[in-house]
């Protein structure tokens, strides 16, 4: 117990900003393209579906370093487009904070995508034709009606998304590094403490990420639990 105490006041609570500001920065992109491209996808026909659908969903399949490889070749200083952000914008992306959201938003992305594409394909077609019987345009329809009927989806595609992004780990090791205090994740942190032999430390940030993990879910539960109304079930 002693330990533990001692390893608490000398630990850096760094790896745990960076993993909640890379986490909720990489769950809003991800929400708000998720939710559009999905809206998209239903449109199109069935052989552009299956296509896209099976470039989105890629990152969920594939492990994360080939990931991370694919955004190397990408965003690297010495390709054709990284150097062009650099030269011309002074953008970096390689070993920074950007890296972090950058890798955490692809590798998360197709949970939400696929939580919401499912959700909308259950709304009821009626729906749909009663909003436009009253005047309602397509862009009404889909965020007064479709939305909040698939509004139990679409907060799961969200939890999941977030839970993705905080635990990334392969991905953001090869495109963001781990640089203490700016790039370093929690999930980083925990392989390099371990390579040291350090399981008191490791067991700490273990604990840190499943509690607050644990508190995301039930809340998110909870929250989409409301004013639902109680059902039986045998």
């Amino acid at each position: 117990m002693d330990e533990i105490l001692i390893t608490l006041s000398k630990l850096d609570w760094s790896p745990l900003f960076i993993s909640l500001k890379t986490g909720i920065v990489a769950t809003i992109i991800s929400f708000l393209l998720g939710i559009f491209v999905a809206a998209k996808v239903l449109h199109a026909s069935p052989k552009v579906r299956a296509i896209v659908d099976g470039f989105l969903t890629l990152p969920m399949i594939l492990p994360p370093t080939v990931a991370g490889f694919f955004l190397l070749l990408i965003f690297s200083l010495r390709r054709p487009f990284g150097s062009f952000l650099y030269e011309n914008f002074d953008f970096k992306v390689v070993q920074t904070w950007i890296g972090c959201i950058i890798a955490a938003t692809v590798i998360s992305f197709p949970l939400m995508y696929r939580n919401a594409r499912a959700a909308f394909e259950q709304v009821d077609i009626n729906l749909l034709y009663a909003g436009r019987t009253l005047g309602m345009s397509e862009f009404t329809i889909f965020w007064k009606v479709v939305l909040p009927a698939s509004g139990p989806g679409v907060a799961s595609g969200t939890i999941l998304t977030f839970a993705r992004a905080l635990g990334e780990y392969g991905a953001t090791s090869m495109l963001a590094g781990n640089i203490p205090g700016k790039t370093a994740t929690i999930s980083q942190r925990i392989a390099m403490v371990i390579q040291d032999g350090d399981y008191t430390t490791a067991g700490i940030w273990v604990t840190i990420i499943v509690v607050i993990s644990f508190v995301i879910i039930v809340t998110m539960n909870l929250l989409s639990g409301r004013g639902k109304h109680h059902t039986q079930t045998w």
